[in-house]
Parts: structure tokens; C-alpha cells; sequence
């Protein structure tokens, strides 16, 4: 019975292994339908910093992030916890609006629908509003409210990098 009991217990201690759905390089070769263009860096300045802050409703733990800009699209793959863990994330932007959002790897061991497209399909066509929101609601699911929020910061933040970057090429 002590057998048993303990490795139950291990069962549960065990360590939720990153599931990746898609590569990043994969995902990039798709989105430019071949060799995607060299990435880019966009520096969080302090005016750009609170912002992303505000979004993120904690500070940000990165000072840069990369992007890939070609064909009047960008790519961000940004990570986001959702409960304890990183959820990776790539977003495409087209007309300063979402293209496509695709869940790229995900760690938590609960809100995992969250990668389906039944989900993430409804980020399509959403834009950002002046007070950092996304101009439609998203529907939640039940059971994964915290990989919800934290899909829908991430889209939040890549328009709002989209918007700085179209913001210093002009």
C-alpha cells in the first residue's frame, strides 16, 4: 500500500514538460513563405516600458524583444506566464491589426485549449485602442482563464510594439 501511495505522490510532483506545437524557425518559414528575413530589435524605452508594464500588470522582465518585418507583416513571438509557466506565442500583424495568433509551446499543466484554433482565431482582426485594450472583447474558457489572460496580453503587447515601430519609421 506505502508502494502505491508514493508513487501516486511522485505522479504528481512530476515536472510539466514544454509541449511545442511548432518550431519558431517553422513558424517564421511559414508566415514569409520561405527564408524569413533577418529580426529586428525593439528596445523598451522608459516611456514604452510603462506601457508594457501596464499590459503585463507587473514589470516587464526583458529590456528588448526581436522581430521579423517583411512583406508588410511583422512576426513577435513573445512569452507570457499564464499561471507559473511561459506560454510562447507568435503574433502576426498586418494593417496594424492581428493576422494570425498561434500558440507555440506551452508549459502549464492546465488551460492548454487555449492552442486551438477555435480559440485563437477569434485575435484575428482585432486592433488596439488608445487605452492599451484590444478593440473586441475575447472569449474565455473555462478551466483556463489564466492562459486566456495571458494569450490576450500578448497580443496587446505586439500591436503595441507594432504601433512603436511603425511609430520611429516615420
Amino acid at each position: 500500500m506505502l508502494k502505491i501511495i508514493s508513487f501516486l505522490l511522485a505522479l504528481t510532483v512530476l515536472p510539466v514538460q514544454a509541449e511545442e506545437y511548432q518550431s519558431q524557425h517553422d513558424f517564421l518559414v511559414e508566415k514569409f513563405s520561405g527564408p524569413p528575413p533577418k529580426p529586428k530589435v525593439l528596445w523598451l524605452k522608459k516611456k514604452l516600458k510603462q506601457s508594457v508594464a501596464n499590459i503585463l500588470q507587473h514589470k516587464p522582465h526583458f529590456m528588448r524583444t526581436r522581430y521579423w518585418q517583411a512583406e508588410g507583416k511583422t512576426v513577435w513571438i513573445l512569452d507570457e506566464t499564464g499561471k507559473i509557466k511561459p506560454i510562447t506565442v507568435a503574433v502576426t500583424i498586418k494593417n496594424q491589426q492581428i493576422a494570425s495568433l498561434k500558440v507555440l509551446s506551452f508549459r502549464e499543466s492546465r488551460g492548454w485549449e487555449v492552442k486551438y484554433a477555435f480559440f485563437t482565431d477569434q485575435f484575428k482582426q482585432k486592433t488596439l485602442q488608445t487605452d492599451l485594450t484590444l478593440s473586441q472583447p475575447v472569449d474565455g474558457i473555462s478551466g483556463a482563464t489564466l492562459s486566456v489572460r495571458a494569450l490576450t496580453k500578448i497580443a496587446q503587447l505586439a500591436l503595441l510594439f507594432n504601433r512603436q515601430i511603425q511609430h520611429e519609421e516615420k
